[in-house]
């Protein structure tokens, strides 16, 4: 079964959690210093948010796959509507090992289309390497627009 996914940048996280707790009636499922996240089943919603995105407001949105079968039947629909696409593979990234890969729509909003398999005790692996946040190595579409930095929490934010 798929779940909308939305990863909103935010400057102060506390008032944050108060704030969107209060809208979905319900606390996060995850907490750290840096990110919360809320698994909502009404909405079906996988809704995140961290102070490491690269500015206020949506950074990335995405769909997040129970099953691998689920994550190539999207991939099929994106290679087949000739999309520029990058797979990322297997990564850590918002404190979870994942399989994603990454596509622009028109108005250069980055979409990811992910399988979560386990949890992470760190945000992302590429931090260490390169001091990115879930950035792609290379872009992800034609216009060369990802622009790793510090605090880019999804994909050209």
């Amino acid at each position: 079964m798929k779940r909308i996914h939305i990863h909103v940048g935010v400057e102060k996280l506390d008032e944050s959690i108060r704030f969107y707790s209060a809208i979905f009636g319900a606390q996060p499922v995850k907490t750290k210093a840096d990110y919360a996240k809320w698994m909502l089943e009404d909405p079906r919603v996988n809704f995140a948010i961290s102070t490491r995105a690269s500015k206020n407001g949506v950074d990335h949105l995405g769909i997040q796959v129970e099953e691998n079968e689920e994550l190539e039947e999207l991939r099929g629909r994106i290679r087949s509507a000739d999309l520029a696409v990058f797979d990322e593979g297997e990564t850590v990234c918002c404190y979870a090992n994942s399989e994603k890969s990454w596509v622009q729509d028109p108005s250069g909003i980055a979409w990811e289309a992910y399988r979560t398999m386990d949890d992470a005790q760190i945000f992302s692996s590429k931090l260490a390497a390169d001091e990115s946040a879930c950035c792609p190595d290379r872009p992800v579409s034609k216009t060369q627009c990802c622009e790793p930095s510090e605090k880019t929490a999804g994909c050209c934010g």
